[in-house]
């Protein structure tokens, strides 16, 4: 609305919408924008907005500019769907019809973008919490990716699953995801083969018959994975991740809901990695829904799945997932119910939509695993443990197997020192050898040839002399 200033200076308040990727700004960022400290940027936000918005001014000194505006001020107010400016007493020359020139709204964002880089790029996030800086680091690769989308509810859904899976359950994974897309819900998977390429092949089709144009087939991956399998042609985002934590921790701050597949220890090890970091006390609240699926004959697949995290995680773990067997359609119900309950978790948190800024990951999450012989056999493995420490321990675990089994320096090491040794309780070695023998058997190791196993699990056995080390020796499959 246009009023007048004791220095007769026509101004309008008004809330400016950013039409660039600029809508979405991490937490911290926000925090630097209103800060009126003199390490804070809202000073010099404010001034260099301000001469943005008198563009075509005479007026070339900074001080003369603000006495003419002494109550120009403007905020940034965080929304679910991403960022708007507020600006009060603004030079209404800027406007037209109180809304703001395009141009000048594209230079106004331009400012506000180089600044926050300006002043990542010299602090170097030395005044983000060390628990927090993984995450922004996360959240700035995805932003500079195009991975958010401004004023979109939550509606991607992280599909997970095997590379090395059977045509019937390729084809369940294909059906859920046209269901989905039917919905029109966006995927985002590994990027690879199998349950991979599957969903987002299904809601590929399902979205061309809704005529959806904006359809989103996301995939996200890292050197180690993309080296060793290439993506699938239906991606139409592709990210790369600098390591597997990361990868994984952008899977579930990016996602609203997680559909798990039959798969093999890759998949295992993205689903002891969310059970982990949701078992920890300060998630007990979040909404990040999982549903375990696969046609009638994968049911003993996840039988031995959920035995495996009984035994490990305990129940509470047990309780964050939900098994559907063969009912695609059931599956897409369950999860658009899923997403509106998410929408509501995460206005009730005043939490964005894009970013799952809530979640708490401890360090040992996020802090890249390099896995070699050494650090394999260290690895504690013991359900004297809390949770989420057992949890990261066992994904590291399976991480190692994953990385001997495809990553060129894994399988490289493999060739010149032996299978890695897995060393833990007995009860615990126990469950982890019956799984992945039952893996192998099923031939999700591998998706073609012979599998060699890279592994040895080491379990302690009471004797007379004591505690010795006894080697289960893995199953090798044709």
């Amino acid at each position: 609305m246009l009023k007048e200033t004791v220095f007769h200076k026509k101004v309008v308040n008004s809330t400016i919408r950013p039409a660039s990727r600029m809508a979405i700004l991490s937490q911290r960022e926000i925090e630097q924008l209103r800060d009126v400290t003199g390490t804070g940027l809202h000073r010099l936000f404010r001034k260099c907005a301000l001469a943005v918005l008198s563009s075509g001014s005479q007026i070339d000194n900074c001080e003369e500019l603000m006495s003419l505006y002494p109550d120009f001020d403007i905020q940034v107010r965080e929304r679910h769907q991403g960022i708007v400016l507020e600006v009060a007493n603004a030079p209404a020359d800027a406007f037209v019809d109180d809304q703001l020139i395009e141009g000048i709204r594209y230079h106004l964002f331009s400012i506000l973008r180089d600044i926050l880089y300006l002043h990542d790029t010299t602090s170097n996030h030395k005044q983000i919490a060390p628990n927090m800086q993984i995450s922004h680091e996360i959240f700035y690769r995805l932003r500079h990716a195009g991975a958010f989308h401004p004023g979109k509810r939550p509606n991607t859904v992280v599909c997970w699953g095997g590379h090395a899976i059977p045509a019937e359950e390729y084809d369940y994974t294909k059906e859920i995801g046209y269901h989905l897309g039917l919905r029109g819900i966006d995927i985002c998977t590994g990027c690879g083969a199998g349950a991979m390429k599957g969903p987002m092949k299904g809601a590929a089709i399902a979205h061309a018959k809704q005529r959806h144009t904006n359809e989103r087939h996301i995939g996200l991956t890292e050197p180690g994975i993309i080296a060793a399998e290439a993506p699938n042609a239906i991606v139409n985002e592709l990210i790369v991740m600098p390591d597997i934590e990361k990868r994984l921790e952008a899977f579930i701050r990016l996602g609203h809901v997680l559909i798990v597949f039959p798969g093999g220890v890759g998949t295992m090890e993205e689903l002891l990695f969310v059970l982990g970091v949701l078992s920890h006390p300060d998630n007990h609240d979040i909404e990040l829904p999982i549903f375990l699926t696969g046609p009638e004959s994968s049911s003993s697949y996840f039988d031995a799945v959920i035995r495996f995290i009984e035994m490990t995680l305990g129940s509470t773990a047990l309780n964050l997932v939900r098994k559907v067997i063969g009912n695609p359609t059931l599956i897409a119900k369950l999860v658009s119910d899923a997403l509106l309950h998410v929408t509501k978790e995460r206005r009730q948190r005043d939490d964005s939509f894009h970013y799952n800024w809530s979640l708490h990951i401890e360090k040992e999450f996020q802090e890249p695993f390099v896995p070699d012989h050494e650090s394999m056999a260290k690895l504690q493995l013991s359900r004297d443990l809390p949770t989420q420490e057992l949890a990261a321990n066992l994904r590291r675990a399976l991480s190692g197997i994953v990385t001997g089994n495809v990553k060129e320096q894994g399988i490289n090491a493999i060739r010149e020192h032996g299978p890695f040794q897995i060393k833990g309780e007995p009860e615990l070695m126990n469950a982890m050898d019956e799984l992945l023998t039952s893996f192998a058997r099923q031939g999700r190791m591998k998706v073609t040839g012979e599998y060699v196993p890279c592994y040895e699990i080491v379990k302690a056995t009471a004797t007379a002399t004591g505690n010795q080390p006894r080697i289960i020796e893995p199953v090798t499959m044709p």
